[in-house]
């Protein structure tokens, strides 16, 4: 079954612990927070205490995007505010498989993101110990960004390898995903889809995550 993660960035922050009430209420599997620090990506979003208050208001999985910089820094502080799985970038570190047991030793699943122009192939020595690959289809950074076509045979690529290892590695994908797009990632064998101004901009939340799962 395909899973849907509403991403807050495009919830309206004002009544933040409603909206995540919301879309829990129309049938969202987890709910994708994004982190930001004005470093690795332009804007500056949210920090882990904000992911503790949250933590009271749901019980969904949170599916916690670091998009920072040092993110070993900070693993241990989003752990603890309630992070279900927490996924750092590839590119934003330089011992990704020592960054990958720091997350697991606080009993959290670890993802692994990659940018558009990050090749696949650097997750091979990984994937024997992460529980979620998460491709971005957009630039990261800002909300409501085109979706990315050239990353489908990035997805497609992933897909086989985890078929080939057999393993349960959920496979994520991130921007621009909207009804059209949601089809393709999903052919292309993505399994979990984070959605946030199509979901958040929908006059029903739960029609518009009814329509990603197709």
């Amino acid at each position: 079954m395909i899973k849907i993660s509403p991403s807050i960035l495009s919830a309206n922050f004002a009544k933040l612990g409603e909206e995540i009430s919301a879309v829990e209420k129309a049938g969202a599997d987890y709910i994708h927070i994004d982190v930001m620090d004005g470093s690795f990506v332009p804007n500056i979003t949210i920090g882990n205490e904000v992911v503790r208050s949250l933590r009271k208001v749901s019980a969904l999985p949170f599916d916690v995007h670091l998009m920072i910089n040092n993110p070993d820094n900070h693993i241990k502080a989003f752990a603890e505010a309630g992070s279900d799985i927490i996924t750092i970038h590839a590119e934003a570190v330089t011992h990704l498989d020592r960054s990958i047991d720091l997350i697991k030793s606080f009993g959290k699943k670890a993802g692994v993101s990659l940018v558009p122009s990050t090749h696949e192939d650097v997750l091979d020595y990984v994937l024997e110990k992460i529980d979620l690959i998460l491709i971005m289809t957009v630039n990261p950074g800002f909300g409501g960004q085109k979706f990315l076509s050239s990353q489908l045979k990035k997805i497609e690529n992933l897909r086989n390898k985890i078929e080939k290892i057999g393993r349960k590695i959920e496979l994520e994908v991130d921007g621009g995903v909207n009804e059209e797009t949601a089809k393709m990632v999903i052919a292309a064998g993505a399994d979990v889809l984070v959605s946030g101004s199509y979901i958040f901009g929908s006059e029903s939340y739960a029609d518009a995550i009814a329509k990603l799962r197709g």
